[in-house]
């Protein structure tokens, strides 16, 4: 045994595998164990192999398309089609003024293989080889395809039909033309896995996209798609949209069919996930919207409720009571985003509007009492059975080698860590999950006292609307898994289920950089250590503000995007 034990401290193991060999009670019982890690290991990269594949092929068929096309329609004018936006391309395709065709190949060439694609790793299928408007997908369920999540025992599966998404738009002429890359099991704002390998930020490769919707935020921010749709539960939308200077919305949870979507947590209740779309312009969020919100969808999924878009609110230009804050009081904001918030505040004062100081409740409880508890309720079983059957990113790792441990030794953690680093602590013990069912119901009904609490705080405030920083800016690589509390700021309006969305408002300056040497945090802890490391290094990144609305104030919220957008381009010029 010996011999056998010092063989296994040098094995490259996971952390289950390594839990299965620490029971195993003989030499047999090891080798066993042994045998069965090295056959799901080869079984695991045949599959990795199969999907890299299926991905090179479908993007050497791309190029060789659009080779062809270019050589049949040698007057396409790509460049032209690559700077228009979205309403504006598709008013010209609608006037018949442009070539669908041309549109189309002209993307295609955008994110061909090898060149632009190997540059950043965002693309993980190319889908179609046409169109009123066109998008790229990100794990929206699309027939003949996989819908891995990042995940080597989901691959091999090809879907048998479209998600109600998928099928309303392509109903409506859109062409979902790409999928693209996503983080490992979803629950982590990096945008790495095993098979397709990391995503890169196309404003600095040498930082992350963000996550979980990365690779679509890349593919946007790089100028390969007009459109994506993404899915959001802590930031998935918002997140990667602020760190790669687009634009991005997650709608009221409801408001758009998740029929077809894939969830990182099936089931999972207390912390809303919702659909939304990705774009280089707020209109072009509103487009899609109002192209989503139809008749079609609300046929397909009748648990939607049949509100169609409300344009004349989108389109209000009435001033509006905001309320702002630059801190959240748990993760302490960068001193970029904090002084994106008080740039747009001034223009929006200057423009009429009256802006209104607000805290949001009680964050230090809330953040691991009902965000943490409620995603990992279950413990992270759930999470933990997704993840067998293959490695570990290295964007994954330090946030899930945690889940591993017995939940005696997370609590002893937690009881240790309190008195020295309580913000830590707590999270330690909430990934234990809820416990029992009934503590499960008394956490859905703490979540539902929060909201109302939260409500009637706006309506003290008399506030309509609310701008807060997002996470940003882009972070260094591997730090994402490291700091999950630094979502904060984003997924408190996942478990409010309030509408949000980023929009770009100005850059990271060096006299930012400057002032992040002496960056200390709400805390003062190894988290707020981590951060500033995190965020180093960014000068030129984007700098974004999040917008905020009550539940079902989806129009609202993007009006109030929509004006935030007008006000920074107006100042800019």
């Amino acid at each position: 045994m010996e011999h056998v034990q010092l063989f296994l401290r040098g094995a490259d193991l996971d952390s289950r595998t390594a839990a299965q060999l620490a029971g195993a009670s003989c030499v047999v019982g090891v080798l066993t164990v042994l045998a069965r890690m090295v056959s799901n290991r080869r079984a695991a990269k045949e599959k990795i192999q199969r999907a890299r594949s299926r991905r090179d092929e479908s993007l050497q068929r791309a190029e060789q398309a659009v080779l062809q096309y270019k050589e049949s329609h040698p007057l396409a004018e790509s460049a032209l089609i690559l700077t228009l936006s979205l309403s504006e391309l598709t008013k010209k395709l609608q006037e018949g003024s442009l070539n669908p065709e041309d549109v189309f190949y002209s993307y295609m060439e955008k994110v061909q293989y090898p060149t632009w694609h190997c540059s950043l790793y965002c693309v993980s299928l190319v889908c179609s080889f046409l169109t009123l408007l066109f998008f790229s997908v990100f794990i929206s369920q699309h027939k003949n395809y996989d819908s891995s999540c990042g995940l080597i025992i989901k691959l091999d599966q090809p879907e048998d039909k479209d998600s109600v998404i998928v099928e309303v738009l392509k109903r409506q002429g859109a062409i979902p033309f790409v999928k693209t890359n996503l983080p490992q099991g979803l629950l982590n704002y990096d945008c790495g896995n095993p098979i397709y390998g990391q995503t890169v930020n196309p404003c600095n490769l040498q930082k992350t996209p963000g996550g979980s919707s990365g690779g679509e935020g890349a593919l946007i921010g790089g100028g390969g798609s007009l459109l994506g749709i993404g899915t959001d539960i802590g930031g998935s939308v918002r997140i990667p949209s602020a760190f790669c200077g687009i634009c991005g919305f997650k709608a009221t949870s409801g408001r758009l069919s998740s029929r077809g979507v894939r969830a990182a947590l099936p089931g999972q209740k207390s912390v809303c996930s919702s659909s939304g779309p990705m774009a280089r312009d707020v209109d072009s969020l509103a487009l899609c919207m109002q192209a989503l919100l139809c008749d079609h969808m609300f046929s397909l999924d009748p648990t939607i409720p049949p509100i169609p878009f409300n344009a004349q609110i989108y389109q209000s230009t009435s001033p509006l009571r905001i309320g702002y804050l630059e801190n959240d009081g748990y993760t302490g904001s960068s001193p970029s985003m904090a002084r994106g918030v008080r740039e747009v505040k001034a223009l929006l004062e200057q423009a009429g509007h009256t802006l209104v100081p607000y805290s949001p409740l009680k964050t230090s409880d809330v953040f691991p009492e009902l965000v943490v508890k409620g995603i990992l309720g279950d413990g992270t079983t759930t999470l933990l059975q997704n993840l067998e059957g293959g490695p570990l990113d290295p964007c994954l790792k330090a946030q899930v080698l945690p889940y591993y441990l017995p939940k005696w030794l997370k609590k002893t953690i937690s009881f240790l860590l309190k008195p020295l680093a309580p913000r830590i602590a707590s999270v330690c013990s909430a990934i234990c999950g809820v416990g029992s069912v009934a503590d499960q119901w008394k956490h859905q009904s703490a979540v539902e006292d929060y909201i109302h609490e939260t409500i009637a705080e706006w309506r003290r405030c008399n506030i309509d609307v609310l701008m807060c920083p997002a996470l940003g800016p882009a972070f260094n690589f591997l730090y994402c898994g490291k700091l999950s509390c630094a979502s904060s700021p984003m997924i408190l309006y996942n478990l409010l289920n309030f509408p949000a969305g980023v929009v770009p408002v100005s850059t990271v300056t060096a006299e930012d950089e400057e002032k992040l040497k002496h960056y200390k945090g709400n805390y003062q802890d190894y988290w707020d250590k981590v951060f500033k490391q995190a965020v180093s290094g960014g000068e030129g990144l984007p700098v974004a503000v999040q917008c905020v609305a009550l539940p079902w104030q989806d129009e609202l919220c993007l009006r109030f995007m929509k004006e935030v957008e007008q006000l920074v381009r107006q100042n800019r010029k």
